[in-house]
C-alpha cells in the first residue's frame, strides 16, 4: 500500500515519469493506455479481460492497453483521483466503491432495489435517460463516462446460517459504501478492506460475511471456500458497473479507436450478462460449497420498503440525485404494470 500512495505522488517526476507521460506521443507512435478494474485477478479473467484481448488483437500496432486487477497500482479508493489526473488512462468500476466525487456517485453499484434483472440497467441507462446525466456529471471533473452495465446481484454469503432479518443484527459484513450504509439501518456492521485481504478476513473471524456480490463471484474469487451459506433474498437484482477514461487521453483518441473502445466495451457488457445469468442459476442448484438459505418473504417486505425510504432521502440531497432517483421510480412503476416477465407480484 505504501509503494501505491509512493506511485500516486512520484508520477511525472523521476523513475516515475515514464508512467505518467501521456498516452499519445507522436504521430505514428502506438498508443499504450493503462486500465485498472476493480475486479481481482480471477474475477478480471471473465469480467474484463476478454474485452482488452479483443480490442489489443483488432487494435494491433495502432494501439495497446495494459490491464491491471484491483489494487494493483492504485487502492481501488484512489482509482478516480488516478485516472482523473492521468496516472491511469482508463478504468473498470462502480462509482460507489472509487470514490467519485460527483452526485451520482451514490447510485453506483448496489443501489439498493433499484433494479431487479440485469437487463434493467442498459434501459434505465439508455432508454431513460441515465447516460446522459452520467456523462455530463463526470464531464464536470475531467472524466468521460463510456457506458455502464449490469453485473450480478447482491447477495449476503455467510460463515452462520441467516433466517430472519435478527441474524443480520451485528453482523460485520464488508460490501460497498452506499449498500452498507443502507443494510446498516438492519443491525450489519459495514466493514471496509482491500479486495485482496477478504478471503484472509473471513477465515480469522474479522468478518462474519460478504454482501458484494452473488454466487458466481463467491465461486470464483474463492470466498465460497470461506463461507457457509448462501441469502437467496438481495439487495439488488444487478450491479452498476462502468468504463471511464480520463478525458485529456479520451479527446487525444482517433475517432475509430474511440469507437473500437466503445464496441468492446458494449462486447462486455453484453458478455457478463450471460455469464452472470447462467452462473447464479447453475451455481444453486449444482453447486457444492454452500446452503442455501431464506428469510421469510413477509420479513423481508419490511427491507424492501425502508429501500423506498432511503430513496426519497437520497433525492432529497440534491436535485441531481432527484432526478436519478424519478427516473428509477418512473422506470419501476413501468415495470410493475407491464407485469410479466417484466416483474412478478
Amino acid at each position: 500500500m505504501t509503494t501505491r500512495r509512493k506511485f500516486l505522488k512520484t508520477a511525472g517526476v523521476g523513475a516515475a515519469a515514464s508512467l505518467a507521460a501521456p498516452a499519445v506521443h507522436a504521430q505514428g507512435a502506438k498508443i499504450k493506455w493503462r486500465l485498472q478494474t476493480y475486479a481481482g485477478p480471477a474475477l478480471a479473467e471473465q469480467v474484463v479481460k476478454p474485452m482488452v484481448d479483443k480490442f489489443n488483437a483488432i487494435a494491433g500496432d495502432e494501439m495497446q492497453i495494459e490491464l491491471y486487477t484491483a489494487d494493483q497500482l492504485v487502492p481501488t479508493g484512489e482509482l478516480f483521483r488516478a485516472m482523473q489526473k492521468g496516472t491511469i488512462d482508463a478504468v473498470q468500476s462502480d462509482d460507489d466503491s472509487m470514490a467519485s466525487p460527483t452526485e451520482v456517485t451514490v447510485f453506483g453499484g448496489y443501489f439498493p432495489f433499484a433494479l431487479r434483472y440485469s437487463l434493467d440497467v442498459p434501459v434505465l441507462f439508455n432508454q431513460y435517460g441515465l447516460d446522459e446525466i452520467w456523462k455530463a456529471e463526470y464531464a464536470k471533473v475531467g472524466v468521460q463516462h463510456i457506458s455502464a452495465g449490469a453485473w450480478d446481484p447482491c447477495h449476503f454469503a455467510t460463515k452462520k446460517p441467516v433466517t430472519s432479518l435478527k441474524d443480520l443484527d451485528g453482523l460485520r459484513v464488508f460490501t460497498f459504501p452506499t449498500a452498507g450504509r443502507f443494510m446498516s439501518r438492519f443491525g450489519i456492521v459495514p466493514v471496509t478492506l482491500p479486495w485482496e485481504d477478504v478471503e484472509v478476513a473471513l477465515q480469522t473471524g474479522e468478518i462474519d460475511a460478504i454482501a458484494w456480490s452473488g454466487i458466481t463471484e463467491d465461486y470464483t474469487v474463492g470466498w465460497a471456500d470461506v463461507t457457509d451459506y448462501f441469502l437467496t433474498n438481495n439487495i439488488s437484482g444487478a450491479w452498476i458497473g462502468h468504463f471511464f477514461v480520463n478525458m485529456q487521453r479520451w479527446a487525444d483518441l482517433p475517432d475509430h479507436l474511440k469507437t473500437l473502445f466503445q464496441v468492446c466495451c458494449d462486447s462486455s457488457h453484453y458478455r457478463r450478462q450471460w455469464w452472470y445469468w447462467g452462473g447464479e442459476a447453475a451455481l444453486r442448484v449444482n453447486g457444492t460449497k454452500l446452503k442455501l438459505t431464506a428469510i421469510p418473504d413477509e420479513e423481508w417486505a419490511q427491507v424492501e420498503a425502508e429501500a423506498q425510504k432511503f430513496w426519497d432521502e437520497i433525492a432529497s440531497e440534491s436535485e441531481v440525485k432527484a432526478q436519478v432517483v424519478a427516473k428509477i421510480k418512473e422506470y419501476n412503476a413501468v415495470m410493475a404494470k407491464a407485469g410479466r416477465p417484466y416483474r412478478y407480484t
